[in-house]
C-alpha cells in the first residue's frame, strides 16, 4: 500500500509565498497614498490596501485588469502583474475625482 505524504509538497510551496513582493497601498480622506507606487516590472506583486476611511471604496484600473471594493476601515489584497515596463494608472470609483494614481513598472 503507497503512502501519500502531502505536507513536504506544501512545504516546498511555502517558499513562493514569501516570495511575492508586497507594497502598501493606504485610502485615507479619499485619497490614495502613495499616489504613485513604483514596482517592479516582470514579476507578481501584492498591493495591501488599506482603507482608513469610514466608507468603502473600490480600487479600480482598466490598465489593470482589476476591480475591488475595500469596505471602510479594513485592509484587503490585490495581486497584480507581472507588468510590463510602464504606467499603469488607478483610481477609486466612489470618488473618481480625488482617488487617483498609478503604478510604475521599472
Amino acid at each position: 500500500m503507497r503512502k501519500f505524504y502531502l505536507l513536504p509538497c506544501w512545504l516546498l510551496s511555502a517558499p513562493l509565498w514569501a516570495a511575492t513582493p508586497e507594497f502598501e497601498l493606504v485610502i485615507r480622506d479619499h485619497l490614495f497614498f502613495p499616489s504613485t507606487l513604483e514596482v517592479p516590472a516582470g514579476v507578481k506583486v501584492r498591493l495591501m490596501v488599506d482603507n482608513q476611511d469610514e466608507t468603502p471604496e473600490e480600487f479600480e484600473s482598466y490598465e489593470l485588469n482589476r476591480e475591488k471594493v475595500i469596505p471602510g476601515n479594513s485592509r484587503t489584497a490585490i495581486f497584480i502583474g507581472p507588468l510590463k515596463p510602464g504606467e499603469y494608472p488607478f483610481f477609486g470609483e466612489f470618488y473618481p475625482k480625488t482617488a487617483q494614481g498609478r503604478v510604475i513598472a521599472k
